[in-house]
């Protein structure tokens, strides 16, 4: 019998570190676990779960620290615990279990599976005694193990048979179908009838932020209905509690309707995509409150979420002091005592009462702007702004010395790719050099640390980077680099980009049917090769995946990208329009590839003054669909990978600015103004002045 000891001391993983200590005999995903499971002839016990989940820390609480259950699973069970944001495949595939045998899923993820990794029970959080309508953990773990040994035949039948309907679930696409412009007209029109047009948003609570449902809309001219949809949605969540009014950053989602009461973990996912889309929004009209939302984030991800090495952390977990939200909590006679003369104006402003808005406390909103409240108190506008400028500060300062919330400071690739792209976006919508410096200095830490021969690692913490890279991996950095390239013309970020969407129909393509595994061809099998084309809280890699081969096919004119492209987006079209809250980046990935090709390049010395003037027109311009690039002259080495910068040059010893449109090209311009004309004549998205 070999020896039961805990294993996760060695992991990089702070969800797996939490329970370094429990008395179960944990073991890490890997092969250690399922060759002690074949040679005791035991099932595996698979635990999934994330650090900032809630449920996640009960379950361990209730069930992995108790002696006495701890005691029933080394037994009887070989024991794996999984983070699932470092091994994201294989919390997908287990989740579609869960999903396919219990109609809901959610974590802490619970799986008993076979040595071979096939699954016959699955669910998520259990009590450790029978309540919620749910049997004690015991008690399960009693009658799974009872299964096991006396009715095995019957065991291992419904684990082939679920294991087929994941297979059958992972080739969900893989079917015929063509790109249209119906399922996006569609798509829209589900949206209108889904919007919650008092407080923003979709649906009912509680309520996500609509990440690429968003992308979607932005991309649309902004006439009504569209830009109302737009414009309450992004407002709803600036002034409501989701958003960390004093120290910056988005919660996980909020429980209620109108974005007040949020699920307190601040994930790096969600506050990169956020800022992606405050700042499209803010470049397509200039709206105060989306920069405000964009800097304080900015500002907390600078604090508190960066490493010293310049990697983005993951997340900062709900709970402190054991309960969950306490670090965001206020109570009115403690703002009292902090602000003086100003409370008044201050608890308007946050909407702070007595009573409070959450179990007797408050969560901090900004029901009205500072114009109200000027009104209000008979306030300049401007004095408003100072006083509560001067009133955050002393919160904050109050606020640091509390018990902070864990720190989930796993570097995951993926998210700092698309943290990139937010910090890159929000540098070119704001004027914000620094944003652009910070973008690179990420990206220049990702080269050093899990870039290896040509191929990422999709995790590093403290020096080790491992878990081999993902197809959200190449596509969300890729695109970020794309996007950072976009904000600077700095060659190095579009060649890196070019060489990771190179991996994409090498390692990750499905050649039979089409579209792109989660999971590259040499790496770890598990029981099915998944594929992701479904929007959760990250972009569906498929969709991203198409995204980022349509953006470097049109730079260096390889249709057969844009072939593959297609692929990955066809076959799930038609379901897109009719569920587009799944399905906004494969909905994004469909509409740029149905748009014809623009191109803007400009060609001329990055130490010309006149070269910088026609490139600022192209950072000030929210240009979605335009492929833009920039060489130094005629005989630039970036040309022979961006085939509309071929055979361009100086025009009168000037640099010069080349539009063009499904193959016709205006005349050069040398003069910023005329660019700027010509982009708005052509109807290339957003031009400011």
């Amino acid at each position: 019998m070999a020896e039961h000891r805990n294993r996760l001391a060695e992991e990089t993983s702070p969800y797996l570190l939490q329970h370094q200590h429990n008395p179960v005999d944990w073991y890490p995903w890997g092969p250690e676990a399922f060759e002690r499971a074949r040679s005791e002839d035991k099932p595996i016990l698979l635990s999934v779960g994330y650090s900032a989940c809630h449920w996640c820390h009960v379950m361990a609480h209730e069930s992995f620290e108790n002696e006495f259950i701890a005691a029933l699973m080394n037994r009887h069970f070989v024991n794996v615990k999984v983070d699932r944001e470092e091994r994201p495949d294989v919390d997908a595939i287990y989740m579609n279990a869960v999903q396919a045998m219990t109609g809901s899923g959610g974590w802490p993820m619970t799986v008993v599976m076979t040595p071979e990794g096939k699954p016959f029970f699955a669910g998520t959080y259990f009590p450790p005694d029978d309540r919620f309508g749910r049997p004690g953990f015991p008690k399960l773990l009693s009658a799974l193990q009872l299964a096991w040994e006396e009715r095995r035949e019957e065991v291992l039948d419904s684990a082939g048979q679920i294991t087929g309907a994941l297979a059958r679930l992972a080739a969900v696409a893989d079917q015929a179908g063509s790109l249209n412009r119906d399922a996006i007209a569609a798509a829209i029109g589900v949206l209108e009838t889904r919007f919650d047009s008092r407080n923003g948003g979709f649906g009912d609570a509680p309520k996500f932020p609509p990440h690429s449902v968003l992308k979607l809309l932005l991309r649309q001219p902004q006439e009504q209905p569209v830009g109302g949809m737009v414009a309450r949605t992004l407002e709803g969540m600036a002034r409501g509690g989701i958003f960390d009014q004093l120290g910056g950053g988005f919660a996980r989602y909020s429980v209620d309707e109108r974005w007040t009461v949020p699920h307190f973990e601040k994930m790096l996912y969600d506050n990169a995509q956020l800022v992606s889309r405050y700042a499209e929004a803010y470049a397509l009209g200039g709206e105060p409150l989306y920069r405000d939302v964009i800097e304080r984030t900015l500002e907390w991800v600078a604090r508190e979420m960066t490493s010293p090495e310049g990697g983005f952390y993951s997340a900062l977990d709900a709970d402190s002091e054991g309960e969950e939200g306490r670090f965001y909590l206020w109570d009115e006679a403690v703002i009292d005592a902090l602000v003086g003369d100003d409370a008044a104006l201050v608890k308007a402003a946050y909407g702070v009462s007595e009573a409070g808005n959450f179990e007797g406390r408050n969560i901090l909103e900004r029901p009205l702007d500072d114009a109200a409240l000027a009104e209000r108190f008979e306030l300049e506008p401007g004095e408003v702004g100072a006083r509560l400028e001067a009133a955050r500060s002393l919160l904050l300062e109050a606020r640091a010395v509390r018990v902070r919330p864990g720190l989930d400071d796993k570097i995951l690739t993926s998210w700092n790719g698309l943290m990139i792209g937010a910090y890159a976006d929000a540098g070119r919508a704001l004027n914000r050099p620094d944003y652009l410096d910070i973008a690179r200095h990420n990206a220049g830490f990702l080269q050093t640390v899990v870039w290896r021969e040509g191929r990422l690692l999709h995790t590093y913490k403290e020096g080790r980077a491992k878990v081999t890279g993902l197809l959200e991996d190449y596509a969300y950095l890729g695109l970020g680099l794309l996007r950072l390239y976009r904000a600077t013309f700095e060659s190095e970020w579009l060649e890196w980009a070019t060489e990771l969407a190179q991996v994409l129909p090498e390692h990750f393509h499905d050649r039979a049917n089409g579209g792109f595994f989660s999971t590259p061809d040499d790496g770890e099998a598990l029981i099915v090769r998944p594929k992701d084309y479904f929007d959760a809280a990250t972009p569906s890699g498929n969709g991203a995946a198409a995204e980022l081969l349509f953006q470097i096919g049109r730079l260096s004119g390889d249709r057969s990208l844009e072939a593959l492209a297609e692929g990955a987006v066809a076959p799930l079209l038609a379901a897109a329009g009719e569920q587009p809250h799944g399905f906004g980046t494969l909905l994004v990935a469909a509409e740029q590839l149905q748009s014809p090709p623009r191109e803007v390049a400009v060609v001329g010395p990055r130490s010309d003054p006149g070269t910088e003037a026609l490139l600022e027109v192209l950072r000030g311009s929210w240009l979605p669909d335009v492929a833009l690039a920039h060489a130094e002259g005629s005989d630039d080495p970036l040309a022979a990978q961006v085939a509309f910068l071929r055979g361009r040059g100086l025009v009168g010893g000037k640099a010069a600015a080349y539009v063009c449109e499904a193959g016709a090209c205006k005349l050069p311009v040398t003069d910023p103004e005329a660019l700027r004309a010509q982009l708005e004549e052509a109807g290339l998205g957003s031009v400011r002045g």
